[in-house]
């Protein structure tokens, strides 16, 4: 069987190649790690040779080549179930899909405003209402999850949600929104994962800068 290769973009800037790596990552799948530089003036030619949404991140399985963070997460999840990726329990996994859900459809005030950036020295901007909007619905989603479950993570145990909200704990953190305590304790523990500490660990060695935008 051949391995599984997962294309991703710059670890500093890009939000969507984050959460299917930690995803892979903290589920202790193999993968191959193909980088491709987005800091290309007018894009970089290799990924829109490859990708047949000229866009990363991208995950080559055999003769498959799947697109999309969500979709990636959930291929994988299905082709090793003992992963943990997807909760065991129906209603759970039902929630954990649905708020991994809302997370890719949502949330655009945050996303376009404070873009993902581990190298950025944390401090405060001003934000419009809607962003705080949407800080607000995201530490409901999550202190409600958190007590239901139990924690540690979103749905008792590490899974596609929490890695799907990973960008996010970037985005609250080095922009310093003032969260509740329930929130940062969560930041702190997605913080100190091994895979997290290994994406930060690398993004931190680049070098390249690219202007703010969402990648």
């Amino acid at each position: 069987m051949s391995r599984m290769k997962l294309y991703i973009g710059n670890k500093n800037y890009s939000s969507w190649s984050f959460r299917p790596w930690i995803g892979l990552r903290q589920a202790k799948i193999d993968f191959e790690e193909v980088q491709l530089w987005f800091d290309f003036p007018a894009g970089n030619p290799e990924i829109k040779a490859l990708s047949p949404s000229g866009k990363l991140p991208l995950l080559e399985d055999g003769d498959l080549l799947i697109p999309e963070s969500l979709a990636i997460l959930d291929h994988v999840a299905r082709k090793f179930p003992q992963s943990g990726l997807w909760p065991a329990d129906p209603l759970w996994h039902s929630r954990a899909m649905a708020m991994a859900c809302e997370m890719a459809a949502g949330f655009h005030a945050l996303r376009g405003t404070c873009h993902m950036n581990i190298r950025r020295v944390p401090s405060k901007i001003e934000v419009a209402d809607a962003v705080l909007s949407d800080v607000a619905r995201i530490e409901t989603l999550w202190a409600r999850s958190l007590a239901e479950s139990g924690g540690p993570f979103l749905c008792g145990d590490f899974s596609i949600a929490d890695a799907m909200f990973a960008p996010v704990v970037n985005r609250l953190d080095v922009y310093a929104f003032d969260v509740a305590d329930t929130t940062r304790g969560y930041m702190d523990r997605m913080k100190a994962l091994a895979a997290w500490q290994e994406w930060e660990t690398a993004s931190r060695a680049e070098t390249a800068v690219i202007a703010e935008e969402e990648v």
